[in-house]
Parts: C-alpha cells; sequence; structure tokens
C-alpha cells in the first residue's frame, strides 16, 4: 500500500487557499439528498454535525453517553491557542505553525500544521459568535495566557473551564440544527463496526446502550471524531469510558493506524493514591503560567515530608530545587509537557518526590511567589503603596480565585488541602494520545468515505502535542476543514440515492458483532472486565510509559499476547446482551485496547530514536534530553492490520518533508 497525503503543491502558505478553490462543492439544492453519519459529538465531532446540517446534508451524530454535552472535551480546562496577537508580543500564524512543529518534536505534516494555525483566529471569531465567555482584559479585548512550548500569550480561556464552555458552544449549534431535523441525534449508542460496500464506507452498527439492540445506520460518508486512545492505560486523565473502539474498528476494516506510540503524559496531575483508584485528575496546565515547581535539594528533607513530619511550607527558599527554572532558564516551568514530565520523573527516580504513595512520585506546584506579587500589583493599583504582608497575601489569593478558582476548589475537594495555603501535590499521568487513523491532507482515511476529526487521528501533534492545541485542533477540523473536503467526496455521490440498510454488507457485519457479544456473555469466566484492563495498564505504564527500552517493549509485546489470550479463556461478563449491560461495554472496548496496546508498544520498538513523548532510554544525550534520528525515522509510522495476530501488522512509512521548516536539536535552554 503506497501513501498518498495529498498534499497541495504550491507555497505553504498558500495550500490551503489554493486548494479549497479547487475542490468540487455539492450545490445546496443536492445536499439533503446525502446522508452524513458522524460517531463522537466532542468538539470536532459536535462543530462537525452543527456544520453539515447547517449546510443542509442529512446528518446522523451518535455518541455513547447521554449527552454531547457529557463528552470528554469537557474536561479541557486551560485554554485553546489561536494566532491573534491581541498581546502585541510577536505572535503570527507561522509562529503558532513553528511553536507546534518544534513542540511535536519535527514528527508532524507540515501542511496540516500550517493550515491549523491559519485558520485558528476564525475560530475564536466562531466561538466569540456563539457566545462563549472567553476571559476579557480590562479594556474590553479578550485575554490571553501563556502555555508550554511558546514564548507568546496566546492562549484563551474561560476561568478553568474552557473546554466546558467551548463544548457548550458547539452544542448549542448542533441542538439548532436537532430543533430544525437536519440532524438526527442518538444518545446512547455506541458504533461497534463500520459497514462498507464496495471499498467505500456506508454505514455503522451501532448498539443501543439502554436496550441492547443492534442497528443499521447507512450513509454516504463516515466521520469518526470519538476522541483518543488514554485509557489503555487503566489511569489516565480521560473520562472512565473514553475508548479506541471507533477507531479500532475501522482499522480492522483498512484504515491504518498511524504513530500509536505517540502518547502524552501531562505533567500536573494529581498524584496515584492507591491501589483501587480508577481514574486520575488532571490540573490545567495552565496552572504553570503562576506556579512553580520544586523538590527539596535534600533528600533528608523529602524522606522527612514523606513520612509527614515535616510540611512543605517549612522547607527554606535556599533548600528548595526549582528543577524546571534550573535546567530550562529561557522557558522555565512552561517547557513542554513531555519535557516537563521526563524533569520530574528524573528528581522521583532519584530519590526527591515528595508523595507518601507506593511509590514516592509527586513533587509540588507551588503558588506563593505569586501570590506575593500580584497582591503587590493589586495593592499598588489601589492606591496602596506599603502594605502589609497579611494584605498582600489577601489580594493575591483573590487574583488568583479569579484566575483559576474552580480549579482550586476540585484539588481541594480531591486532596483536603488548601493549595492557596499549601503547594499542590502533581505528578505525571497519561492524558493525551498524538497517534491516532492515519488521514490524509482532506482528513479522509485510507478506507474511501471514512473520514477522522480531532484526536482520533494522527495529524497535527507529532510526537507531541502543545498545551491548548487540542481544542485548536477538534475545532478547526469540524467548523473549518471537514465542510470543504467531505463536500469534494461527496460531489460524486450525488446520483447514488439512498443506500439501503439491507445490503449483504450490513447483514454481515451485524452477525459479526452479534458473534462477539455473544462470546463474551457465554464465555463462564472467572475473572472481571476490570481485572484484565488494570493489568494491561501495569505492563503499558512500566514497559510503553514515560521510559521505554528495547528489553521492556519486548517483554511487554510477549506479555500482552498472552493477557489476550487469558482474556478470552477467562472473562467473566455478566448478565444479557438485550439490556443495559455497562460490564459487556466494557468488555467490547477492553478487547480493543488489549490489540492497540500491543501494536504501541511494537510501534516504539521500531522506532529507535526519542522524540517528544516516545522516550527510548537508549537514545538520550548526557543530559537526559531526547536523541532524534532524522535521517531514519523522519516518517509517520502508519501500520496495517493484517488479522488478530497483532505481531503480523505490517508497517507503512509517509515520509515527512520539510518546505518551511529547519530541522534543528529542541532546545528549550
Amino acid at each position: 500500500m503506497k501513501l498518498d497525503s495529498k498534499i497541495p503543491e504550491g507555497p505553504l502558505a498558500h495550500k490551503w487557499t489554493n486548494h479549497k478553490n479547487h475542490l468540487k462543492l455539492v450545490a445546496p439544492n443536492n445536499r439533503p439528498k446525502i446522508d452524513i453519519i458522524v460517531v463522537g459529538t466532542g468538539l470536532a465531532g459536535a462543530s462537525a454535525a452543527a456544520s453539515f446540517g447547517e449546510m443542509g446534508y442529512n446528518v446522523s451524530a451518535f455518541c455513547f453517553q447521554d449527552s454531547p454535552r457529557r463528552a470528554h472535551s469537557i474536561a479541557a480546562q486551560g485554554g485553546i491557542n489561536a494566532a491573534k496577537n491581541y498581546q502585541n508580543d510577536g505572535d503570527s500564524v507561522y509562529r503558532l505553525f513553528y511553536d507546534t512543529i518544534k513542540g511535536g518534536d519535527y514528527r508532524a505534516r507540515e501542511a496540516n500544521v500550517h493550515r491549523l494555525a491559519e485558520v485558528s483566529g476564525s475560530i475564536i471569531d466562531q466561538c466569540v459568535a456563539q457566545g462563549v465567555p472567553f476571559a476579557r482584559e480590562y479594556g474590553g479585548m479578550l485575554d490571553n495566557r501563556s502555555f508550554g512550548g511558546t514564548q507568546v500569550q496566546r492562549t484563551f480561556y474561560a476561568a478553568g473551564q474552557t473546554g466546558q464552555q467551548l463544548l457548550l458552544g458547539a452544542y448549542s449549534a448542533l441542538s439548532r440544527q436537532i430543533g430544525l431535523g437536519r440532524v438526527k441525534m442518538y444518545n446512547r449508542h455506541e458504533m461497534l463496526e463500520l459497514v462498507k460496500v464496495n471499498g467505500k464506507a456506508r454505514g455503522i452498527i451501532a448498539r443501543n446502550l439502554i436496550t441492547g439492540e443492534l442497528e443499521r445506520h447507512s450513509a454516504h460518508a463516515v466521520i469518526i471524531a470519538s476522541g483518543g486512545y488514554g485509557n489503555v492505560y487503566f489511569l489516565s486523565t480521560n473520562a472512565m469510558g473514553s475508548n479506541v473502539t471507533a477507531s479500532w474498528k475501522i482499522h480492522k476494516q483498512g484504515a491504518l493506524f498511524a504513530n500509536p506510540c505517540f502518547v502524552q503524559i501531562h505533567p500536573t496531575c494529581i498524584p496515584v493514591h492507591g491501589t483501587n483508584q480508577s481514574k486520575l485528575t488532571l490540573m490545567s496546565e495552565s496552572l504553570r503560567n503562576s506556579g512553580r515547581i520544586w523538590v527539596p535539594k535534600k533528600k533528608e528533607d523529602a524522606e522527612a515530608i514523606r513520612a509527614g513530619k515535616l510540611k512543605p511550607t517549612q522547607i527554606t527558599e535556599e533548600d528548595r530545587d526549582y528543577f524546571l527554572e534550573r535546567r530550562y532558564p529561557a522557558f522555565g516551568n512552561l517547557v513542554p509537557r513531555d519535557v516537563a514530565s521526563r524533569a520530574a520523573k528524573e528528581r522521583c527516580d532519584a530519590g526527591y518526590g515528595i508523595e507518601a504513595n507506593d511509590t514516592n512520585e509527586g513533587v509540588y506546584l507551588d503558588f506563593s511567589t505569586e501570590i506575593k506579587s500580584k497582591g503587590k500589583q493589586a495593592a499598588y493599583a489601589q492606591g496602596n503603596h506599603n502594605p502589609s504582608e497579611e494584605e498582600i497575601i489577601k489580594l493575591g489569593k483573590k487574583w488568583l480565585e479569579e484566575k483559576y478558582g474552580n480549579l482550586f476548589t476540585m484539588y481541594q475537594k480531591i486532596t483536603d488541602e488548601n493549595p492557596y495555603e499549601t503547594p499542590m501535590k502533581i505528578y505525571p499521568a497519561v492524558h493525551y494520545t498524538m497517534g491516532g487513523v492515519w488521514v490524509d491532507y482532506n482528513l479522509m482515511s485510507t478506507i474511501p468515505g471514512c473520514f477522522v476529526a480531532g484526536e482520533a487521528n494522527f495529524s497535527d501533534h507529532g510526537a507531541n502535542r502543545l498545551g491548548a492545541s487540542a481544542l485548536m485542533q477538534g475545532l478547526a477540523d469540524g467548523y473549518f476543514v471537514l465542510p470543504y473536503t467531505v463536500s469534494n467526496y461527496l460531489a460524486d455521490e450525488i446520483r447514488t440515492g439512498k443506500i439501503s440498510t439491507d445490503l449483504p454488507e450490513f447483514a454481515e457485519a451485524e452477525s459479526n458483532v452479534k458473534k462477539q457479544i455473544d462470546t463474551f456473555l457465554n464465555n463462564n469466566g472467572s475473572k472481571t472486565v476490570d481485572h484484565f484492563h488494570k493489568r494491561l495498564g501495569l505492563i503499558m505504564w512500566n514497559k510503553v510509559g514515560m521510559g521505554r527500552n528495547e528489553q521492556g517493549l519486548k517483554q511487554a509485546i510477549a506479555e500482552i499476547a498472552q493477557l489476550k489470550e487469558e482474556f478470552y479463556s477467562d472473562v467473566f461478563v455478566p448478565g444479557s446482551a438485550d439490556e443495559l449491560n455497562p460490564e459487556l461495554e466494557k468488555a467490547l472496548r477492553v478487547a480493543d485496547f488489549i490489540e492497540l496496546g500491543q501494536l504501541m508498544a511494537m510501534d516504539a520498538l521500531q522506532r529507535n530514536e526519542s522524540c517528544g513523548g516516545h522516550f527510548r532510554e537508549e537514545y538520550q544525550d548526557a543530559e537526559g534530553e531526547t536523541l532524534r534520528d532524522d535521517e531514519n525515522f523522519k516518517f509517520v509510522g502508519a501500520w496495517e492490520y493484517k488479522g488478530s495476530d497483532i505481531s503480523k501488522a505490517e508497517l507503512h512509512k509517509e515520509e515527512l518533508k520539510y518546505e518551511e521548516i529547519k530541522i534543528a536539536a529542541r532546545n528549550y535552554k
């Protein structure tokens, strides 16, 4: 199979404009003749479904939650990037493009990233028009804050709930189209198979999660916008229902899966507290604007803190190691996520961790400096040029509360510690997946008519995603890319007519889904689905996590293959198929996670370099930084499914070519 990325010719800055100008169109009077399925209703899916509904297509949208408002996009807190340069600090489309390529460690497709930067400003305009309550500065202009991997302020935000507000904006647009009858919404439905007719994506098999009924739905094009696969690790910051099933089903039907080993570990999560924990909680990266990350300089102080004999507030300033500021003075606490995560791991591995959990893993995120700084500014602005320490702290806390109040409240409810008074405890955790289904420039997979958007595809982030870029990509795909590229594909479908769900391909797909469901329900094993999911998560975190090596990856591949055998022979799924059955839902999803986990380890094993979130311990410099191999690994690794034995999967390579960017060592010092 030869990969054709369909990148347009011409200068980089004009590729997207010229490409749009030459795409085929569907006239408004022909759009009601065409059906589109959208799987997933987060930012990418909701914006796409709303856009196509407004254009006049017949849209069927599916989500496994009880409402699109429950999509995991709601959990994004810190902000959304856009090159508006409102702060007049030198930002531009080119700088956003460059920061994203560099942040991804030169493993992203240049043309896609530039398009993302180009449309970023329009996203903000769209969301403001929808009523998204972005923060504003004193003059009434939209405010910005900094995020990791940049030296400008380009992140638009709504307190610490940006994802929620953006999703409500997209949901309002979607709801309008539902009310007009242009979008039919299927809540509590999960896609379990893609249906192909004559090689083209023509529909899906979905399970009604309330009744258990299997349903056939046809369309002229299918859009997968079902999010990422971080829950392969069991413990992650993702919602517990987040899964890879939609992406994995189309992979098994012929869509290549690209760069599965590129997983983002987020540096600011609440540390693991026990073996029975079911998920992890993210503290927004925006907090790194105001918080300083540190551990004690002395091991004995770290040991005393873990033993409960010493409080962090008792550690003097000279006895604190602000290790990010020490190692990366140019960016300090705002280095990219992969860099910050590895630095925290290095300190904890060396014995300086401060959390009294099984692994002693944890560092501090301290706001005391910011409280004093902003408190003094606030006092001065009020005309008090000689404020007391008490007044400074009171005003500083008020400033923090206005900026991040809901985040601080959330942290206190979870940990029972007041982050205004004592530093937050944080540690890296699995957060985002840069890998995903391979798509071309038009966001179409290797299956004609099957498009993939948002985190479900691989296209825009390379080996590491910069903070606040996920929301940007989801809305860019849904509002400003897919309406053009899907219409281009559908221009040849005007005369196709309604696609019947009585075709043998639909019957076969439904039969295959029913067989898998029956297999689990009739298995009569002895162990729960979670038992196997947790075991998979431990293998993945320990051997395909923040640090990877050849021996561990080979062990992971073998151990996951063995786990798969045990899973199918000994899993117990109670209940029946014709009812609400959460254990059956989990079993179907974990089956896909197990196969994906093995592919992730294989992908990490073949990539003999360190880049972004993929850190091979054999490939690092004397200071512990990543060592890329641009001569041999400057490619997208896209895997073709070759049957249930995942070790037989075939690797295809898309060479990455850079016209505008000069590849260099990534330096944040």
